[in-house]
């Protein structure tokens, strides 16, 4: 690792990597691998996986992200592994079924736009990337047997949601169990020193010390960090839940979305999605909490940290301006994407509603139908409106809440 002057000491760069954490195993081994880089003068390897079980990163990527660009920043190698081949197994971690596979196609489409996104926030001149199809495409059965000798049965049910299924009588696939093994033998296979994740990644992370230290290896540091709650404060942030903001939309999307989370997620979305300072925060957590006027104003304050991050300042005050102008002012948004009618008549809402990004599945659009958060032009859709003759919507504007829009022509 290259020294200047200046350089944070191992003290130093072990208070910054540590903030916001929210485990460091095990305890002390951060600081002693820190100061064991020091003395010989090499970068960590500090390792982070992605699977590509969608296009779109979001805040929630982000906030680990955001942690591998400290580490970077302090001179260590960031080594981003894409999930090619575990992407098609599917990460089991907090789920109560069985996860359905997913295509070699469906992972290389999702990954494809990861790079520019990631390039967002991580120097990708200073990344490592790897796809770790690489060394796990290549296993043999007796590689599989081999590597899977070194966990049990009992050790696998340790995990929370594993346990709960299958006290619950729930089915846990065979692939589900081989989950964690694929993903510590990533850890083996990039000789990773740190590896980062959120905190429903911890048993996994820690199956990767354990087949290091069966390969001879030094065990990594496992650094998880708090996981986002998502716009809605019920799950964590998801794309498949409908209840992110990805890091690549419109500033005036994000801005919009941010508006709409609970004014009890303000602190939390500032401490771990803006780069703001602990004494700011605290002023708009006690901001948010007084509620009213207050908790608005922290929340404004919030939406725009997060839109210049991935903007820049001047699109984020744009963006509050037009959110001003279509909430306060009743305006219709300035930017109304255009799309065409498909041919059928009549046109099936939820089908074109999910088409055009205004739900995320068809249970979503016809949940916010139902709702009445759908409106064609000014006029709310009725209970059960699923289709609708297509005269009525050429040339109509289709907008879900005050925020999304579309035009048919």
């Amino acid at each position: 690792m290259v020294t200047t002057l200046g350089e944070p000491t191992p003290a130093e760069a072990l208070e910054l990597l540590s903030a916001g954490a929210a485990q460091v195993l095990p305890a002390g081994a951060l600081a002693d691998r820190l100061a064991l880089a020091a003395r010989e003068r090499r970068p960590l390897r500090v390792k982070l996986g992605i699977d590509p079980s969608g296009s779109d990163l979001t805040l929630g990527h982000a906030v680990v992200l955001r942690k591998l660009r400290q580490f970077q920043d302090l001179g260590h190698t960031a080594v981003l592994i894409v999930g090619d081949f575990t992407g098609m197994v599917g990460d089991p971690s907090g789920k109560s079924a069985t996860r359905s596979l997913m295509t070699a196609e469906q992972t290389a489409a999702n990954s494809s736009t990861y790079f520019a996104q990631v390039g967002r926030i991580l120097d990708m001149d200073r990344t490592e990337v790897r796809r770790n199809s690489e060394w796990l495409a290549n296993m043999t059965m007796t590689d599989v047997i081999r590597e899977s000798s070194r966990l049990t049965v009992a050790r696998l049910l340790e995990r929370d949601d594993f346990a709960r299924r299958f006290k619950a009588d729930q089915p846990i696939s065979l692939v589900e169990f081989l989950y964690p093994l694929l993903q510590g033998f990533d850890s083996v296979a990039v000789r990773a020193d740190v590896e980062l994740g959120g905190t429903d990644q911890t048993y996994n992370l820690l199956v990767g010390r354990e087949l290091q230290k069966g390969h001879g290896q030094l065990p990594q540091i496992v650094l998880t960090v708090p996981l986002l709650e998502g716009l809605n404060g019920v799950e964590k942030m998801s794309k498949s839940l409908g209840n992110f903001v990805a890091i690549s939309e419109s500033a005036q999307m994000q801005f919009g979305k941010l508006m709409s989370i609970p004014d009890r997620l303000v602190a939390q979305y500032a401490q771990l999605a803006t780069t703001l300072r602990p004494a700011e925060i605290e002023g708009l957590a006690t901001a948010a909490a007084a509620g009213g006027p207050e908790a608005a104003a922290a929340k404004r304050r919030v939406a725009k940290e997060i839109v210049a991050l991935y903007h820049d300042a001047d699109a984020a005050a744009a963006a509050e301006a037009e959110f001003n102008r279509v909430h306060r002012d009743h305006a219709m948004p300035g930017d109304v994407a255009e799309a065409s009618l498909p041919a059928a008549d009549p046109v099936h809402l939820p089908q074109l509603l999910v088409a055009n990004g205004l739900a995320a599945s068809s249970s979503e659009a016809r949940r916010l139908i139902d709702e009445g958060a759908v409106r064609i032009d000014e006029s709310t859709v009725p209970r059960r409106g699923y289709d609708v003759p297509r005269a009525q919507l050429l040339g109509a504007t289709v907008r879900r809440g005050k925020r999304q829009a579309v035009r048919f022509v």
